[in-house]
């Protein structure tokens, strides 16, 4: 993420990821403030082990697209909102990517669906990963059925 302060967003993606047992790293990369660093982390991840990266950033969010700029990795970017412009600046600025730095971009403030993109992406090789988000979106459809009932119940 771009600053601490985006914990409180990504914080999301990071317990999917858990619940997953995906193992995974939390770091503080600004693209403004730390460039060096974001070169750094981004050409060095796949050497790392890394498969996907999920970026997190508010303002101008440029950390997924540059991040996206010097890896292939996929790059999954989480628009972090901010008091001002609820996250539309965000938003915008990680999903106008030019072409060929393309980066996933979930909703404002989306990052538990960018933890479950990742482990989709994840689960696309790996098979015991794919069969437990199988057995999440099994889980969903039954809690929508429950909520249904009991709605139906209460008229």
């Amino acid at each position: 993420m771009g600053s601490d302060s985006d914990w409180r967003v990504m914080s999301d993606a990071s317990q999917i990821l858990s619940d997953f047992e995906v193992p995974h790293e939390v770091e503080v990369v600004s693209a403004h403030r730390t460039p060096d660093k974001l070169i750094r982390y981004g050409r060095e991840a796949r050497a790392r082990g890394l498969r996907a990266i999920i970026a997190g950033a508010g303002g101008a969010a440029h950390l997924p697209g540059m991040l996206a700029s010097v890896t292939t990795l996929p790059v999954i970017g989480v628009p972090v909102p901010l008091a001002t412009l609820d996250g539309m600046d965000s938003l915008l600025s990680i999903v106008q990517m030019p072409a060929g730095i393309p980066v996933a971009t979930v909703s404002i403030g989306g990052a538990k669906n960018a933890g479950l993109l990742a482990v989709r992406i994840l689960g696309a090789t790996d098979a015991g990963l794919a069969e437990r988000i199988e057995a999440y979106a099994r889980d969903l459809e039954s809690q929508v059925e429950d909520k249904n009932r009991r709605l139906k119940e209460s008229l």
